[in-house]
């Protein structure tokens, strides 16, 4: 194998605006087992678009912006069908910024010699590959930006908010990434886990060659950053995909509240896609009517959908674009309300 023949294909992204679902949704509302609990999640999240002063929360683990969901953010964004992300770094960094620097995801195959594209510096994702090199000079641009800001505790959102500058001033080759286009509607994205991710590397590179003045990544203050949200938001609603942190992150922040002393709802509307198995007891796993015992969720409008998320994400975006919901909704900018506060 050479490297030109593993990255050759590149990763297309769906389009979700252009699936017709609403015979889909209907039909499978009629049906049983997994179809039916997916027409009820995409319910619930039309739903969740017309609560009138609502917020909704993305949260967002795994890897399906490198599989080809990362245009369906990009969307859910623009069309304001969402009002703030909480995400692995990874998703944020080694996906979406990435592709933004004009790299590319490429078709691959699980089936190959790992040892082999090691020595070729192409890393993989299950069937999916990437250029290590290129993943580098990510590393070394989040390096650079960091050694031009003021050194000082950031949250994740204030440095992703500054990589969204960076695109819009001209650092961007790809128009419409996520982080561009959150950065332009004044939609915050979170990292709890920051550092878990290209960026990670950037940033130790940065607080090396810069060990009496650097910036540093506050989770604590994107956890405080969020509970604000939450105990300014009228109604939330959250769309999980995966689990992880960032659907725990998400959660927490009714507790987080309580423990300000703010009395808050718990989250309205909740929809979970997960292949996790719940019965080792993760938190990845743990069902919405689990997370209710915490007083994190209530389960009038909550669903969970066991199934893998490149699948059916971009059937529940479909539905509820198609449903019109989201056209009276506006951008909420709570980055902006988040710079203020």
């Amino acid at each position: 194998m050479q490297r030109e023949e593993l990255l050759k294909d590149p990763i297309e992204h769906i389009d979700f605006k252009k699936i017709d679902s609403k015979y889909l949704m209907e039909a499978m509302g009629k049906m049983s087992f997994s179809s039916r609990d997916l027409a009820r999640a995409a319910d619930i999240y039309v739903k969740m678009l017309k609560e009138k002063e609502g917020t909704v929360f993305l949260s967002l683990a795994g890897s399906t912006s490198a599989a080809g969901c990362m245009q369906v953010y990009v969307d859910l964004v623009r069309h304001h069908m969402i009002d703030a992300v909480i995400a692995t770094g990874a998703s944020i960094v080694d996906m979406d910024f990435f592709e933004a620097l004009g790299f590319k995801h490429y078709r691959g195959t699980p089936f190959v010699d790992d040892n082999q594209l090691r020595d070729l510096h192409v890393d993989r994702i299950y069937d999916t590959f990437i250029d290590e090199d290129q993943l580098k000079e990510c590393d070394t641009i989040i390096a650079k930006l960091a050694d031009k800001l003021e050194p000082r505790p950031y949250s994740s959102r204030e440095f992703i908010r500054e990589m969204g500058k960076f695109l819009k001033e001209g650092g961007a080759k790809k128009q419409e990434s996520l982080v561009q286009v959150a950065y332009e509607e004044g939609m915050p994205i979170f990292c709890p886990a920051f550092s878990d991710s290209s960026a990670g590397f950037g940033l130790v590179y940065h607080q090396y060659h810069n060990p009496e003045k650097h910036l540093s990544i506050d989770s604590v203050k994107d956890f405080l950053e969020l509970t604000k949200i939450k105990m300014s938001a009228p109604t939330s609603g959250l769309l999980m995909v995966g689990g992880g942190v960032p659907k725990n992150f998400i959660q927490d922040t009714v507790v987080a509240a309580e423990v300000l002393g703010k009395d808050v709802p718990m989250h309205k509307y909740a929809v979970q896609i997960t292949v996790a198995d719940v019965r080792d007891g993760a938190c990845s796993s743990s069902t919405l009517k689990e997370a209710s015992s915490w007083g994190k969720v209530e389960t009038n409008y909550e669903q969970m959908v066991y199934a893998e998320a490149t699948l059916v994400l971009p059937l529940i975006a479909a539905h509820a674009y198609h449903s019109g919901a989201w056209k009276e909704r506006k951008a909420q900018r709570w980055a902006d309300f988040l710079d203020k506060a």
